[in-house]
């Protein structure tokens, strides 16, 4: 094929007369181009380095610095203080160097020195004012003096147009929590869960560990905690993610959903030109830090660590512990389609395809009549079994040759693109429409995804898109900033034609998709088929229910003066002790950005007065005004849970680390192991919403978005994943196991919607009416 000449740039022939040597022009400009384009992406990436580090000063400013002090010299006031003659005489005196020479460098080496000290004053008085929280905790709508001076002083140091990683020096440490504020906490949060002589026996041993084991760990970590960036954060990724043997599909990867409405195109090789393309802007946004860093309340930067590992990042099995491989670029795309994989080169003459050109590329895969290899068609399955049997299948089969080719063009991918056969997506009047959507996306046939790599873009038959994450380099509101540029550029920027087709021609000249060639022995291949047996059971096994919430939404609940989070999650109380009619330990992921490093902290929202507040309304004898006044004092005990977590003060993560040390010097602790085996049955999580204004909703509410959700976490128990989208509408993702006779998705559903509507009621009568 022509194309396929055009990518050798050389060819030679031995010939009687010697060797005849041929030169392709083309390819190489293709390959001078890719080099300069290279070279830009270097420079690019020492000059970001130097502006966040140099940040909140700027050149301009160490200019106008320079200038002052020279300045003032020429009018003969000495700012410096008779430093610049001292540093003056230490140059050296030569025919290059004139005494007015060695001034001005004097006067600029002075002048460097104090922007350097402003810039270091200016980070450390930053990181000693986002040290309080003060903030978090006032009446909403409200702020005291004190916090408005504080406001005005944060904005006065934060400097002017932040690069996303110029504040990651500026922000404060994690601290740790003292033991006998953890211990209470614990406690307390416990305490509605455990009959009265259980209880008194975790008190007892909750205190042995206070004054016996505690006092040495707590050192450890304290000293961990003055060494390390994050005290918690590389401890969790390593024995929470990277050490579990068992399989990442369903019990550790999370998806998300296209618009819930809304397909742009129905196109399936279009809409994935036009979503790959978007994509691959944001990673140039990434890699340029253009994306500005997410700030709470608009002042309060957050942690913009987790984004380094996006793109070009894959988890590798290892027999112990798995490893994730980053790389600092990747200029292809993975591909898997009906069993077969690709690789995609997403660059031409040194700039990004345009959607066109991809949109071509992959209406060639579609188009590709050939078969599978042997073993091919369920290779991925090796990512969605169990670890240790593909960490050993991985250095037996895949350490060289053309495995070992194939292999690393998937691991070392940009990412993971499956063009799904299948199509999925909200089908008004079909109850279950959103429920095959979900599976399809968590675990899809178990072969059609790779699980291993830090996300998959599925893009199904009908044009829609969703996407699999891999837990390890970062959470959910990571990939949902990604999600929402994503979706709002393909929507409002890119576009389609009027028959659907991406904007623009195509060009002739890309050479086609490359198949990845594989010699997949007959052993390597029972090793495919047993985890494709045990992702395949675990799939089955997954009882999923997905709905929207449209009879109110945030709109309403604000009308009442509670959080939205904190109505939802005392409605899941009250849902699940209707459901099983008992309380359970209660996982909902807050945040910890706010510090430098930080990941999630765990609020745990059965407390006593969420359980006081649902025994009410399961007793017909309790009045409404009563019920009302419970509930209120739930909310305002779950948002207080909820800002001591954001601020450090959490419960689980600090214990957890207690235990890792423990482990390490050898040291057996009943409580910490009790702690530590206690099953989360009700694991929640709300799915952040419009980070990025890339749209109004209230003007294109057909344009909400779907959320996404995660597996069980208990194997009788539920998972829960929520999106408040807009003012009226709310979308659960709930999962469980049909293996429990304990549990049922659709029944939990119906639980939640009507524990929702119940405490509507309570503050103005019938829901229906409040709304109108």
């Amino acid at each position: 094929m022509a194309e396929a000449h055009q990518a050798v740039a050389f060819q030679f022939t031995v010939t009687p007369e010697g060797v005849d040597v041929q030169l392709s022009r083309e390819a190489l400009k293709q390959i001078y181009l890719s080099g300069i384009a290279s070279w830009k992406k270097r420079f690019a990436r020492i000059k970001n380095s130097i502006l966040t580090g140099v940040y909140p000063g700027t050149p301009s400013s160490w200019l106008v610095v320079v200038m002052a002090t020279v300045s003032s010299m020429y009018c003969r006031i000495d700012l410096s203080m008779g430093l610049i003659c001292h540093i003056r005489r230490y140059l050296p005196s030569c025919h290059y160097l004139s005494f007015q020479h060695r001034t001005l460098l004097s006067a600029a080496l002075f002048s460097t020195g104090v922007w350097l000290s402003g810039i270091l004053l200016c980070r450390q008085s930053l990181k000693l004012l986002l040290s309080y929280h003060g903030w978090m905790f006032e009446p909403h709508g409200k702020m005291s003096r004190s916090t408005r001076v504080w406001v005005a002083l944060v904005k006065a140091m934060s400097g002017r147009k932040p690069m996303l990683y110029s504040f990651q020096t500026s922000l404060p440490k994690l601290p740790v929590p003292s033991v006998e504020a953890t211990i209470r906490r614990y406690l307390q949060s416990v305490h509605p869960l455990l009959e009265d002589e259980k209880y008194r026996e975790m008190e007892v041993l909750a205190q042995a560990f206070q004054q016996h084991t505690a006092p040495r760990l707590q050192k450890y970590l304290v000293l961990k905690s003055w060494w390390a960036t994050n005290y918690v954060s590389d401890w969790w990724e390593e024995y929470v993610y990277l050490r579990g043997r068992g399989p990442i599909m369903v019990n550790s990867n999370y998806y998300a959903m296209d618009f819930l409405y809304a397909t742009p195109s129905p196109l399936q090789a279009a809409r994935a030109g036009n979503v790959v393309h978007s994509i691959l802007l944001y990673r140039r946004k990434l890699d340029r830090e253009e994306i500005p860093p997410v700030m709470a309340l608009g002042i309060v930067p957050m942690c913009s660590f987790q984004m380094e590992r996006m793109f070009n990042t894959t988890r590798i099995p290892g027999t112990e512990s798995d490893t994730l491989q980053h790389l600092l670029d990747s200029k292809h795309l993975a591909v898997y389609h009906k069993g077969r994989f690709y690789k995609l080169w997403l660059y031409q003459g040194g700039k990004l395809l345009q959607p066109r050109d991809l949109e071509l590329q992959f209406q060639r895969i579609l188009d590709d009549p050939s078969p599978p290899q042997p073993g091919e068609e369920k290779l991925a399955a090796l990512t969605a079994g169990e670890r240790v049997p593909w960490a050993e299948a991985r250095a037996r089969f895949f350490s060289q040759g053309k495995n070992r080719v194939s292999l690393d063009a998937i691991e070392r991918a940009a990412f993971f693109l499956t063009l799904d056969e299948e199509a999925h997506g909200y089908e008004r009047g079909r109850e279950n429409s959103m429920d095959g959507y979900a599976k399809s996306l968590l675990h899809g046939r178990c072969y059609d995804r790779w699980f291993d790599k830090s996300f998959t873009l599925v893009v199904y038959k009908n044009g829609k898109v969703g996407t699999n994450a891999e837990h390890t380099w970062a959470d959910a509101p990571i990939m949902g900033h990604l999600w929402e540029f994503v979706l709002g550029t393909d929507k409002f920027q890119l576009g389609y034609s009027e028959g659907g087709h991406c904007c623009g021609e195509p060009s002739a000249a890309m050479a086609p998709p490359q198949r990845l060639q594989w010699d997949i022995p007959e052993e390597c291949r029972k090793v495919i088929n047993s985890s494709y047996r045990v992702a395949k059971a675990l799939a089955d096994d997954v009882d999923f229910h997905c709905f929207q919430f449209s009879s109110f939404g945030k709109g309403l609940i604000k009308q009442f003066k509670i959080s939205p989070d904190a109505f939802i999650q005392i409605s899941l109380q009250l849902a699940h002790f209707r459901d099983k009619g008992s309380f359970c330990l209660t996982y909902e992921a807050s945040m910890t950005r706010l510090f430098r490093e930080g990941r999630t902290e765990t609020v745990r929202s059965c407390t006593r007065e969420s359980t006081a507040f649902v025994r009410s309304m399961m007793d017909p004898a309790r009045g409404q005004l009563e019920r009302l006044q419970l509930f209120q004092v739930a909310a305002e005990k779950h948002q207080q849970m909820y800002r001591l977590a954001m601020t450090g003060a959490g419960i689980d993560r600090h214990l957890f680390c207690l235990y890792v040390v423990s482990r390490y010097l050898g040291v057996e602790s009943p409580f910490l192991a009790q702690v530590l085996a206690e099953p989360w049955r009700l694991s929640t999580s709300q799915t952040p919403q419009q980070q990025i204004k890339m749209f109004d909703m209230e003007k294109n509410q057909d344009l909400v978005s779907s959320g996404g959700g995660f597996g069980p976490v208990a194997d009788d128990g539920y998972g829960v994943s929520y999106i408040i989208a807009g003012e009226n509408l709310i979308t659960f993702h709930i999962s469980s196991k049909f293996s429990s006779p304990e549990t049922d998705s659709r029944r939990f559903g119906r639980n939640i919607r009507q524990a929702m509507l119940d405490i509507a009621d309570l503050f103005n009568g019938p829901a229906n009416k409040v709304a109108n």
